[in-house]
């Protein structure tokens, strides 16, 4: 059974940070990009950071460059995101997805077949 499950989402202060993990089972990890998208309270789901399926590809989006860092530990089927320098509107659900393609993008969220169920961050002082 495919599964995606997200966790380290919590309530930090402005300037603070968190770890995300998504831990994937039920299929073979490594053939797999796995995106970030995260969804604010009134707004469509957006694209936040992909790692392609070797790892040696990733892509940002514009409001997370130079906080955000996604990585992958293929030895333990987890995906990372490590989020610094949070600001209040980084504030959202954040869901991993998983994509059958070496590297799919953060525009389109066709090219991902499997998805978490989220977990909520909060940014507020």
């Amino acid at each position: 059974q495919l599964q995606l499950v997200e966790s380290g989402g919590d309530l930090v202060q402005p300037g603070g940070s968190l770890r995300l993990s998504c831990a994937v089972s039920g299929f073979t990890f490594y053939y797999y990009a796995i995106g970030w998208f995260r969804q604010a309270p009134g707004n469509e789901r957006e694209g936040v950071s992909c790692i392609s399926s070797s790892g040696g590809s990733t892509s940002y989006a514009d409001s997370v460059k130079g906080r955000f860092t996604i990585s992958r530990d293929d030895a333990k089927n987890t995906v990372y995101l490590q989020m610094n320098s949070l600001k209040p509107e980084d504030t959202a659900v954040y869901y991993c997805a998983a994509s059958s393609f070496h590297m799919a993008t953060l525009n389109d969220e066709n090219d991902y077949a499997y998805w978490g169920q989220g977990t909520p961050v909060t940014v507020s002082s």
